[in-house]
C-alpha cells in the first residue's frame, strides 16, 4: 500500500480563521473527514457549545472527542483535523505532576504525537501562536507559553506544510 501520510500545521493568533480554514481544507481533501476535538468539557455551557459546533459541521464529519491519547484512535486512510494543539497540550500540562518539568511534559506530548502520526493518514493540526506578545508576569503562563512554542516547533519540523493565518488569510510558511 502506498504511504499517503501527510502532516499540515495551521497556526495563528486567536480568531485568525485557523479552524474555519482547517475545516475547509479537510473537506477539500475528503468527503468524510474526521474532526478530533481535544478540549476538556469543563461545564454544561461548554458541552452545549461543543454540540452546536458538531451540528454546524454536519453529518459528513466523524466527530471524536479525545483529550489526550490521540493514538488510541485508528484514523488510517482518513483525513483528520485535530483542533487544537493548544487545548491538547493544556490537558498534558494540567494533568502533570507539580514536580514534572516543562521538558518532561513536552517529551510526553511529542511521544504521543509521533505515535499518532505514525498512521497512514492526512493530519491537519490547528494550534495557536501565543508567544508573539509580551512576556507574562505569571510563572505558569510563561511555562505553558514555552511548552506550546517548543511543541509547535516540533510539529512544524515534522509537517509537510505549515500555514500561518492572519486576519482570515492563509500565508504559506513551509
Amino acid at each position: 500500500m502506498k504511504d499517503n501520510k501527510r502532516i499540515i500545521l495551521i497556526t495563528g493568533g486567536q480568531r485568525s480563521g485557523k479552524s474555519s480554514h482547517a475545516e475547509r481544507l479537510a473537506l477539500s481533501l475528503s468527503p468524510s473527514p474526521v474532526y478530533m476535538a481535544t478540549a476538556h468539557i469543563w461545564d454544561e455551557e461548554f458541552a452545549c457549545r461543543v454540540r452546536r459546533h458538531q451540528a454546524n459541521r454536519g453529518p459528513q464529519w466523524t466527530n471524536i472527542e479525545e483529550e489526550k491519547w490521540l493514538s488510541r484512535h485508528d484514523v488510517g486512510g482518513r483525513t483528520v483535523l485535530i483542533d487544537c494543539c493548544t487545548l491538547w497540550l493544556t490537558n498534558f500540562f494540567a494533568s502533570s505532576a507539580e514536580d514534572q518539568s516543562v521538558d518532561q511534559v513536552l517529551e510526553e506530548a511529542k511521544t504521543e504525537f509521533d505515535r499518532f502520526t505514525s498512521q497512514d493518514a492526512t493530519f491537519i493540526f490547528v494550534t495557536n501562536e501565543i508567544g508573539m506578545g509580551g512576556v507574562s508576569a505569571n510563572d505558569v503562563q510563561r511555562r505553558f507559553t514555552d511548552l506550546l512554542g517548543w511543541f509547535n516547533q516540533y510539529v512544524a519540523s515534522k509537517a509537510d506544510e505549515v500555514l500561518l493565518m492572519v486576519s482570515g488569510i492563509s500565508v504559506k510558511i513551509k
